[in-house]
Formats: C-alpha cells, structure tokens, sequence
C-alpha cells in the first residue's frame, strides 16, 4: 500500500470528532504559555504574515482562534461588479454543472446532489439544472466566509457527518467526501435564482459558525436540524459582507439554481481570492 493510501486509510482509524474537539480546546485557550508558541509555529510553518490584517503583531490576538479568524484590514480584498465573486481566499478545486443530480468531486468521484443538502430531494430539486462551484482552504487562507452575491436567508440547515481531511489527497480517495461531512446549509434567495452555500467540516476544524446565529457546531448532534428565516425575521447579507467563518480550513461548496458561467481565469486548480470575480450569468437582470 502506498503512503498516500496509508494517510486516507489512517483517517478512517482516528476518532474524528474527539480529536478536533481536543485541538478546539487548545485553539481557544488564552493562556500566552499556550497561544504564543502555537501561533508562532503555525505562522513559520505556512509563511503567514499579517500584512493585511487589522491586528499586525501576533501578541494582540487573544487566542489561536482568534488569530486564525482574524479580520483584514478595510479594503485589503477589493469586491468585483460580477454577478458571483469568490466568497473566501482559496483554491477553486471544481466548478461545472449538476448532471443527473450528481456535483463532480475528483477523477472517479461524484456524489449526490441530495446527498450533500442533508438527504432533502425537494430542495436538491431546486438546483438539477443549475451548476455548482468547491472551494478549498488551505490552513494558511484567510478563514472567513463571505457573500458571494446580495442574497436573503431562508432556510439553514445542520447535517451531522464525518471529520475527514478535505485536502487534494483526501478529495481523490474517498469518495462523496462532502456529502459525508459534517457541513452547514444555508439558503439564499438572490435576485439570480436560489442559491445554497454549505459550509464543509473537516478534521480538526474546531468550530463552523454564522454571523446571525454563532457557534453552530461544536455542540455536534447525532441528527439534522432546520432554521427557518420568515419575512419579519429577514436576513440580508450584502455582496461581500460576512456570513461566517471556519475555526481551522475546510471547503465551501455553491450550488446555482441558474448555471453562471465560470471565470476562466479561474479554471481547477487556480488559486483565487476574496472579492475576485467567480462566475458571471448572461442575462443578470433575469430573477
């Protein structure tokens, strides 16, 4: 066997979910003893600088999570007019349409449309047509998560799951990966159609939160759950603003109920960030 099959092989051995709760602990832990050295190594060891950030020095941030979230200075990530703009920094691992209700995860792999939605056909339906877009985060990403477009929530939704890596190792070998993650489903209606972002878990990632509703996990639950937005609770987020954030990388995956076409700059494998145009649609004025 190889090394690389031993890597995913080891995945499957490890217990998930208690080891990103212990790495959680020592992420939020304030204690400089702790913190600093944590940091410190993190920072050499994916060459991180805090160039565009709004706290410079590694001593102001209260803990790793906080340095691993922190916010970037104003301006530091210019949005485009595009109809859809990436939501965070990263790398664009696939983009392309939903065929026969299947996303396209790597060579050999697909999984189901239904699947990744937390097993609701209904809402899978939405999007049969409609195309979809992966985006990885490297640990040294900045991990906040934005609008890719204007849009109004109507439904989030928690799907329980696995904790696997979702690095380019991870994502060849183990088939539907994000569909068996632990992930967190929003729904946007925007003025281009309905659009879903879900927020991928991965090993070790300590936390996935919302900016309307915070920590969604951990507390991790053995079954989905469902929020709904009605209209004297409306939520709209603008292009560009924040809508969440990862505590340690992950991956987020859009799906379109209208197919945009897709940037070519910004083909598989190429690295993109915040603000930076993602996909544009033909008619921008349809709804």
């Amino acid at each position: 066997m190889s090394l690389k099959k031993v890597k995913v092989a080891l995945q499957y051995c490890v217990p998930q979910h208690l080891l990103s709760r212990l790495v959680g602990c020592l992420a939020a832990s304030e204690w400089a003893i702790i913190k600093l050295p944590f940091i410190h190594l993190f920072a050499k060891a994916y060459n991180i600088t805090l160039d565009d950030a709004q706290r410079g020095e590694f001593s102001q941030y209260k803990s790793f999570n906080d340095f691993f979230t922190r916010a970037l200075k104003e301006g530091a990530r210019p949005i485009d007019e595009t109809t859809y703009v990436s939501p965070v920094d990263g790398e664009v691992s696939q983009t392309g349409k939903i065929e026969d209700g299947q996303v396209y995860q790597a060579k050999g792999h697909s999984y189901s449309l239904t699947d990744l939605l937390g097993g609701n056909s209904t809402l899978a339906e939405t999007y049969q047509q409609g195309s979809f877009a992966t985006i990885y985060l490297a640990p040294s990403d900045y991990h906040r998560i934005h609008m890719p477009c204007r849009g109004k929530l109507k439904r989030m939704v928690y799907v329980p799951g696995r904790l696997f890596s979702v690095n380019q190792l991870t994502t060849k070998h183990v088939s539907g990966l994000f569909a068996r993650n632990e992930r967190v489903v929003c729904y946007f209606d925007t003025e281009y159609g309905e659009m879903a972002m879900v927020l991928v878990g991965a090993m070790i990632v300590a936390s996935i939160e919302t900016v309307w509703a915070g920590n969604i996990t951990p507390p991790r639950a053995k079954r989905p759950f469902t929020w709904h937005y009605k209209d004297e609770d409306a939520i709209v987020l603008d292009k560009g603003q924040e809508m969440g954030r990862f505590k340690l990388g992950s991956t987020v995956v859009m799906a379109f109920e209208k197919p945009p076409v897709f940037a070519d700059k910004h083909q598989n494998g190429s690295k993109i960030r915040l603000g930076e145009a993602l996909a544009d649609l033909a008619d921008t004025t349809a709804s």
